[in-house]
């Protein structure tokens, strides 16, 4: 194994940089939560709140494979560069948002600019550590993920507490500028230079096609019924487009979104992998605080501190994982990660009527040690299976999935919580009713973690990675 691995190395200050890149999506991803009661105090619009999340991961999800296209086709460098500035700029304006519309709008910007920034710092550390080498440089991304588990919440809860909302967005401002200084100083990529046919048409019907979907799905059952008009109509035009999309690609000379993504079997089973972690995890993230706050009448800030446990674990798990799929292969690790994503969901169910801050932190730390054990090895088995001009697109169909899976998780488990909470006298700030609808909604992420093991067996068996590095005398491809 190469020595050259680690911050003082060669290749250290590349890593630096994606560490800091990572860190500024994982801190946004933990820090608002804790901060949105403040937030609707201020600028109102109760009821619009949600979209401060759904927006974001909607922009976020449809971006993905574009960004991801086009990192294999003009370089990486360029892409997450103007993802981390359209990132900053967006920052910029929601701190000085006036109301909730325009809080939300800027959010929806925000989303775009992280849609290019965790694909590509991923693909980025694909491109220059081996295999091999992976195995340790892994706990440096794990780390930054531990550090934003804990520090996200709380960095929240302290501005909210100091009447200061706009800070959770001030704070992206200096690390935007530092990972934007580092990879502009640092890294630097060889291109093939010729000339490209990008797929303009692609990219906007994919667009236009997921925002479509993205949006039925998360507000179908909220804004409008299921079963109305305006849900056919969403769902009728995004399956419209979503079937120009696939013939415009099977004719594209570059697509967007290459149809051999899903063609071959080692990266359905690992993109079925990442639909299902993603499906999975919506349903504790948006539901076990929750279940805390109104069932325990804990503060919002212990709430999102027992369930950091679980991005605690899921790191940890990674940093591990990368060591384990050396010596027994990718299909076993994730098999073993997926096992125990299925033991603490049925758990977390059993403990659902029952309500108790440890025991929800330890289970989720064992849900968090699965995800690191499926979500990694699988993210790098297929990244394994490509070159360079393939792995950004392979990425980004695996980050997407997972945004999609959450996105799916979000609505079919948000329905049915309000089914619980509408049969039990509608009252959704009841401690015996929050308690209810969690629980069977912690069985449903349950549901979904067996679909996730089952997708892990779908995955070919291989060698184990050690063995095949050996037999070929060189590292493969990472």
């Amino acid at each position: 194994m190469s020595n050259d691995v680690g911050l003082r190395s060669e290749r250290g200050p590349i890593l630096l940089a994606v560490m800091v890149a990572t860190g500024v999506v994982a801190i946004d991803s933990t820090i608002i939560s804790t901060a949105v009661p403040a937030i609707v105090d201020d600028l109102g619009g109760f009821a619009q709140f949600p979209w401060l999340f759904s927006v974001y991961l909607l922009t976020q999800s449809v971006t993905v494979p574009v960004y991801a296209k086009l990192a294999d086709t003009i370089g990486r460098k360029r892409v997450i560069l103007f993802g981390i500035a359209v990132f900053l700029v967006a920052s910029v304006l929601c701190a000085l948002a006036w109301d909730m519309p325009s809080l939300i709008a800027f959010r929806a910007l925000q989303g775009v600019g992280a849609g290019s920034i965790l694909p590509i710092t991923i693909t980025i550390v694909g491109d220059i550590y081996t295999l091999e080498e992976r195995a340790r440089t892994q706990g440096y991304i794990g780390a930054v993920w531990a550090v934003a588990a804990v520090a996200g919440p709380a960095l929240g809860g302290v501005f909210a507490m100091a009447d200061f909302w706009r800070g959770i967005f001030v704070i992206n401002i200096p690390l935007c500028a530092v990972a934007f200084w580092l990879l502009m100083r640092d890294y630097h990529e060889s291109l093939e230079r010729r000339r490209h046919r990008i797929d303009y048409a692609g990219a906007a019907l994919l667009t236009a096609a997921l925002t479509l979907l993205l949006l039925g799905v998360l507000e179908g059952g909220n804004a409008w019924g299921w079963v109305s008009p305006a849900s056919f109509g969403i769902f009728g035009a995004g399956l419209a487009l979503l079937l120009v999309f696939v013939l415009v690609e099977r004719r594209a000379a570059e697509p967007v979104l290459p149809l051999w993504v899903m063609g071959r079997p080692l990266l359905r089973a690992t993109n079925l992998v990442g639909l299902m972690v993603g499906a999975a995890l919506i349903g504790l993230t948006a539901f076990v605080p929750s279940y805390l706050v109104v069932g325990l009448g804990v503060s919002p800030l212990v709430g999102g501190l027992a369930l950091a446990t679980l991005t605690i674990g899921w790191p940890a798990a990674s940093a591990v994982s990368a060591r384990l799929y050396l010596r027994i292969g990718f299909r076993a690790t994730s098999l073993i990660g997926a096992a125990l994503v299925v033991l603490g969901t049925v758990l977390l169910a059993l403990l659902g009527p029952f309500p108790s801050i440890w025991g929800v932190a330890a289970v989720s730390l064992v849900i968090g040690l699965g995800f690191g054990f499926s979500a990694v090895p699988t993210l790098v088995a297929a990244q394994a299976s490509v070159g360079w001009q393939e792995r950004g697109v392979v990425t980004g169909a695996n980050m997407f999935a997972r945004s999609i899976g959450q996105a799916v998780g979000a609505a079919v488990l948000g329905a049915v919580a309000n089914a619980v909470i509408a049969n039990l006298g509608g009252d959704e700030t009841d401690p015996g009713t929050m308690i209810l609808a969690s629980t069977a909604v912690f069985a449903g992420a349950a549901i979904m973690a067996v679909l996730l093991f089952v997708a892990a067996l779908m995955m070919p068996r291989d060698r184990p990675v050690a063995e095949r590095l050996g037999s070929a005398g060189a590292p493969e491809p990472a």
